[in-house]
């Protein structure tokens, strides 16, 4: 559009005060006169400066589309600047599955559910890393006894959602954890700059395991953080303390100094972790709350500043940065993907790529059976487990040197939503086939081993957690619809994938 200042508006602040501006911007403001002297409004980018001058101070764009420039009025907010685009206005499943096969996962999504509501503490919410798989407590010399999961919290928070919509606890109950969660995160835990510590203590929050300040476990919570803001939107306590927590995160101090690339971690003893997110992984999330960060956002260019490496098997190829399954479904759990293409090379669809990593890892698994007669077409799955010795990240293809015949159900649960067709054939195959033994009270063990006979006598929250949303995802696409209502996140999308 023609070059000129278009409008003024002036604000006073006190020292330390804060206020939303909401700048309404109508034809008049946007328009000019052209050189037949007519009054028209061209499409194109525009700027905001905050500033005492547009020489300076802060400053962000907004594009106005070619079908909109005729419009009465346009409104600007700084969650949500895209003006020919809206929201989502219903959820849409992931795929149409039979009546037999939502009752599996009506009892599936229920047991893991059940992991979520027992484990988590009444006074802060905090979520347990992990359980006996048949509901018995941990013993005080456990190792994980009384430890909680940052991200297993974020997944907590998220369950309730689905829990609430389908009775399987009112929606008083519901709301009522969820503030509760979110209240010790907003005024209790301790955080570095908004980030939150990956292990805490699941009855006082302080720091377990001499556990890092972690990026990729605090983009968790605030998956369910943001969840249940959209959820329970009525609730004006839940919305504020989202809010809160989202808004106070500093997504730029994460950068650490790197124009894009976000920092794993920080460390109160030595600081920042050495180790970036510069590769394919599962950080999409968290990448996707920071450049859509009402307060800290970063630019979109982050998004095509990290590494892209293809994996090649057999007639399958995709983006993967690792091979532990789990990097293509947790970010999925929350963001809708379907139909997302980024804008340059090479032009990936994400929730197409997890869908052919799915379909390579099984195929993995078939051809591997000449070696490991216990894997087959409907027994399969490897992602970060335990194991029979010990937890391992672990993943395939390629083959990992330490496979030996483990399989892990979350593995195929967390793809319900990209593959339901072979994730539901293997589930039901596994508890048909194994029955109890890996089928408990929390749902399926985290992992077993049908060629040594070792069962898992534990469930972890993460792998609870991927498994309820991929499920509720496939079966309603209720936690996508929840999540991608938030402005700033279709903010960001549309930001990353037009640059």
């Amino acid at each position: 559009p023609v070059k000129e200042l278009k409008d003024f508006k002036r604000i006073s602040l006190k020292k330390g005060e804060k206020r939303i501006v909401e700048f309404v911007l109508t034809p008049e403001k946007l328009g000019f006169l052209d050189r037949n002297m007519k009054f028209t409004v061209e499409d194109g980018d525009f700027k905001v400066f905050v500033g005492n001058s547009s020489e300076g101070g802060l400053e962000d764009a907004f594009t106005v589309g070619k079908s909109l420039v005729a419009e009465k009025k346009t409104k600007l907010t700084r969650a949500a600047r895209v003006f020919n685009e809206q929201l989502p206005d219903k959820a849409i499943p992931a795929a149409k599955i039979s009546s037999a096969d939502d009752v599996f996962l009506e009892d599936l999504s229920r047991k893991t559910f059940r992991f979520f509501w027992e484990q988590s503490d009444l006074k802060t919410g905090l979520t347990a890393d992990r359980a006996h798989a048949d509901g018995s407590t941990l013993p005080p010399d456990h190792e994980s006894y009384n430890i909680a999961s940052s991200a297993a919290t974020g997944f907590a928070l998220t369950s309730l959602c689905a829990a609430a919509e389908r009775k399987w606890v009112t929606q008083t109950e519901a709301r009522t954890r969820a503030r509760i969660t979110l209240k010790f995160f907003a005024e209790r835990a301790f955080h570095k700059n908004g980030w939150f510590y990956h292990w805490m203590d699941k009855t006082t929050g302080e720091r377990r395991w001499n556990s890092e300040i972690s990026s990729i476990d605090t983009a968790i919570i605030l998956g369910g953080v943001l969840s249940v803001k959209q959820c329970f939107k009525e609730d004006a306590e839940i919305t504020r303390l989202a809010k809160q927590i989202y808004e106070r995160v500093d997504f730029r101090w994460m950068l650490n100094g790197h124009k894009h690339l976000l920092s794993h971690g920080w460390r109160p003893e030595k600081g920042f972790l050495p180790t970036r997110w510069d590769t394919y992984s599962e950080h999409a999330l968290l990448y996707f709350l920071a450049i859509g960060s009402p307060t800290f956002s970063i630019s979109p260019e982050a998004w095509y500043a990290w590494r892209r490496d293809f994996v090649t098997y057999g007639d399958y190829k995709y983006l993967a940065g690792d091979t532990p399954l789990f990097i293509h479904q947790f970010s999925q759990g929350w963001l809708d993907l379907r139909g997302w293409r980024e804008g340059r090379s090479p032009n990936v669809n994400y929730y197409d790529n997890s869908v052919t990593a799915t379909r390579a890892h099984r195929r993995f698994f078939i051809d591997i059976s000449k070696e490991f007669p216990t894997y087959s077409s409907n027994i399969w799955g490897l992602t970060a487990s335990d194991s029979q010795n010990g937890y391992i990240a672990w993943g395939a293809p390629p083959r990992p040197a330490s496979l030996d015949g483990t399989v892990v159900p979350c593995a195929a649960a967390g793809s319900l939503m990209f593959t339901p067709d072979i994730s539901l054939a293997a589930l039901r195959e596994m508890k048909e086939k194994y029955g109890e033994k890996v089928y408990q009270y929390y749902g399926f063990v985290d992992a077993f081993n049908p060629k040594t006979n070792w069962t898992d006598t534990d469930v972890i929250g993460i792998d609870l957690g991927i498994t309820l949303l991929s499920a509720e995802n496939l079966r309603s696409g209720n936690v996508w619809f929840w999540f991608m209502q938030n402005p700033e996140i279709n903010y960001a999308l549309r930001r990353a994938f037009s640059v």
